[in-house]
């Protein structure tokens, strides 16, 4: 079972003609139940099946088309405490009744698509690098390649500006392979609290890494903007609280929540959190709030204000 943090808010290449939507009634109480079993905060999951239920019967839910109800149903479950990973998300194309089998199957076709989550690598004057990280931070069964290779090749550069202005998130065990090349020694970054066998998993930085590590003392800017989210803010939010990194740009959206998926119609996956992030140095995350920039600008603006800031470094 595979925890992910991807953050899209959307989903690409909706379909033209509407997906017509049967067995609402079933699709309602397989998503109340999920919530109020999985749901990371209990006393909010079962508040929100119950409002989901409720709903079903004043026929809130009466809609021509699979995608309107996920909006519907999205909305009332993110109008308790605005967890923007709780979603009934709808897909297009349709999806594997497997556990997180669609997400997976979405992320892959992206992950090909952009050189493996790697899209820009680029020296720029002076001796920056400019590494962009997106559109998420891929399972690292799929990405350590890669990321290792993108890093390696970086490694000699002055100073490092990380973009994730366009990153919606990623796998947990990533953002630590990302921060390990940043760092010299083996690093708390994160703990996250898991609902199921109210346990807490420890996420470090590693002692190896493949190729070779930028290293912990050099100069290091993250770009963020305002669609910044998830498996992207965490590794933002770590390297600020270890004052690793400046980071420059947008308040990013707010979404510290791993979360898991079920198919509960053809064209319907409930997203739900199970977990959420407690930072060791700051002792909460960035749930609701997003990461406040170092300097703050405009996205657009971002990497000539992080040229400014290593210039004076």
């Amino acid at each position: 079972m595979t925890t992910l943090m991807p953050g899209t808010s959307g989903t690409p290449g909706e379909s033209e003609t509407p997906t017509p939507v049967t067995g609402t009634a079933a699709v309602i109480e397989q998503t109340a139940r999920l919530v109020a079993e999985q749901y990371v905060f209990p006393e909010v999951g079962e508040r929100l099946a119950a409002l989901l239920r409720r709903r079903l019967a004043e026929g809130a839910y009466d809609v021509g088309s699979a995608e309107e109800l996920g909006a519907r149903v999205t909305a009332d479950l993110q109008s308790d405490n605005g967890d923007l990973h709780l979603r009934l998300r709808h897909h297009p194309d349709r999806v594997p009744q497997e556990q997180g089998e669609a997400t997976l199957a979405e992320m892959r076709r992206r992950f090909d698509a952009s050189l493996g989550g790697v899209p820009r690598v680029q020296l720029l004057a002076g001796g920056a690098a400019l590494l962009e990280l997106g559109p998420s931070l891929f399972p690292l069964a799929w990405s350590a390649e890669p990321l290792s290779a993108a890093f390696t090749l970086v490694a000699r550069a002055d100073a490092l500006i990380l973009d994730l202005r366009g990153n919606r998130g990623g796998d947990p065990e990533t953002v630590s392979f990302v921060c390990s090349y940043l760092l010299d020694e083996r690093t708390h970054l994160n703990t996250q609290y898991v609902r199921a066998g109210e346990r807490h998993d420890q996420y470090w930085s590693l002692p190896h890494v493949p190729g070779a590590r930028f290293g912990g003392t050099k100069p290091v800017c993250v770009l963020t903007s305002g669609h910044t989210f998830s498996g992207a803010e965490e590794l933002a939010y770590n390297l600020q609280q270890l004052g690793r990194a400046v980071i420059v740009g947008e308040t990013t959206k707010g979404g510290a929540h791993p979360r898991e998926g079920w198919t509960v119609h053809p064209h319907l996956e409930v997203t739900i959190p199970v977990a959420r992030s407690l930072n060791p140095v700051s002792g909460t995350n960035w749930e609701g709030t997003g990461i406040q920039p170092d300097i703050p600008c405009a996205a657009e603006e971002a990497l000539d204000r992080a040229l400014l800031e290593l210039a004076r470094s």
